[in-house]
């Protein structure tokens, strides 16, 4: 049985590197016209994967609280590409703060820049996260929801790691209110294999930080936030946190 589902995973995988570039050709004239034009491409993917996911190998997903439709900071686990999928998927301008290697990758690094995502440079986030600042204040980068992982990179499930203050600066500068998201994406998309496994994964949109808060309280209420719930979804689909 756990040979067929290592075979189902790796043609579920192979398929949607396909339909990546398949949908990225079709929507390429209209992306370099327009980042209206590279936003429905990567919806297109999204559903693509969603469905995929579900008759393919019994995956299934689910969005629960409200995705913001304003400007805001989303704050979100990172647990696996799945979670990426849904939230830019339920949040109508959602972009990315990424790292610059991505920029270079087949497909997925000129609609991530059309887009409007934020490259940033290993150990040089700060000066990134200023001249987007600065590009919004000017009108250079469209308005939208931006998402930013407050751990930096995807955390296993189970896995611990540190809040990283870079949450704190954008919170603060930006004046909006920041919006933590939980997953348990990646007990069913994990990382480092192809394998993938049924059930149901979840992304859940929390109440909203409001803006004024001062650092040490909005990291508290960020990291309790987010990995309380994380943990709860965690346990709901049967992993013993």
């Amino acid at each position: 049985m756990l040979a067929i589902r290592w075979v189902i995973s790796l043609v579920f995988v192979l398929q949607n590197a396909v339909m990546m570039l398949v949908i990225g050709l079709v929507f390429f004239p209209w992306a370099l016209i327009s980042p209206k034009g590279a936003r429905a491409a990567c919806k297109a993917y999204c559903i693509w994967v969603l469905w995929t996911a579900r008759w393919m190998i019994g995956l299934k997903h689910e969005v629960r609280g409200t995705p913001p439709k304003g400007e805001m900071l989303i704050a979100a686990k990172h647990q696996s590409f799945l979670d990426i999928i849904m939230i830019f998927y339920a949040s109508p301008a959602a972009k990315f703060i990424m790292k610059r290697e991505i920029l270079w990758m087949p497909v997925i690094g000129v609609y991530a820049y059309r887009i409007g995502c934020v490259p940033v440079n290993r150990g040089k986030r700060g000066a990134a996260i200023k001249k987007m600042l600065d590009d919004v204040k000017q009108g250079l980068t469209a308005a939208g929801q931006l998402v930013i992982y407050s751990q930096g990179t995807r955390v296993k499930p189970g896995e611990k790691r540190p809040y990283k203050i870079g949450t704190y600066a954008l919170y603060e500068q930006m004046g909006q209110p920041c919006v933590p998201v939980a997953t348990n994406a990646g007990l069913f998309w994990p990382k480092g294999t192809i394998l993938r496994k049924p059930g149901l994964a979840v992304v859940e949109f929390l109440e909203p930080i409001a803006p004024g808060a001062e650092q040490r309280a909005f990291m508290s209420a960020l990291e309790a936030q987010v990995e309380g719930r994380s943990d709860a979804l965690m346990r709901e689909a049967g992993f013993d946190v």
